[in-house]
């Protein structure tokens, strides 16, 4: 969706009565939504993004990855820090950066969060073995969205 086009929408629910407005298009989804004036004060207009699917070769089998569901597991959790597109290779035919039981060291990648159009490394802010990987590659991930258990 371009820029300009982006910013109309905000500024026009921003200007109305309208508290939230949501677009499909061809190119992605589009969620705007007007914080209440009795908010936190870092609550601003928010603007969550989700890139389309990329059509790839072949998908990769899903069997390590546990689905998205509300989970209470022991162990720190990873939590994506923003709206996008998970994927855990850099590219289509690559390996993945971790697989369920891999050591990591705090500050290694472990998966890659694509938004606008931006590839974004998320790090590990803890050292331990990956005991859960909790999103699909390809899945559009929220933010705050547990991705990774580390035990």
């Amino acid at each position: 969706m371009d820029l300009r086009k982006l910013k109309t929408l905000i500024d026009l629910v921003s200007d109305s009565n309208v508290s939230e407005l949501e677009i499909t298009e061809a190119e992605g989804k589009v969620r705007i939504v007007k914080s209440s004036p009795h908010a936190a004060p870092m609550a601003m207009n928010a603007v969550q993004y989700a890139a389309a699917p990329v059509a790839t070769a072949a998908p990769a089998p899903a069997a390590e990855v546990v689905s998205a569901e509300p989970v209470v597991a022991a162990g720190h959790t990873v939590k994506s820090p923003m709206v996008g597109t998970f994927y855990r290779s850099a590219s289509p035919g690559a390996a993945s950066f971790v697989e369920i039981g891999s050591e990591v060291k705090e500050g290694d990648t472990l998966c890659i969060i694509e938004a606008m159009k931006i590839l974004n490394e998320i790090e590990a802010d803890k050292s331990g073995k990956v005991s859960k990987i909790l999103c699909e590659n390809g899945q559009a991930v929220e933010y705050g969205q547990a991705m990774f258990i580390i035990e």
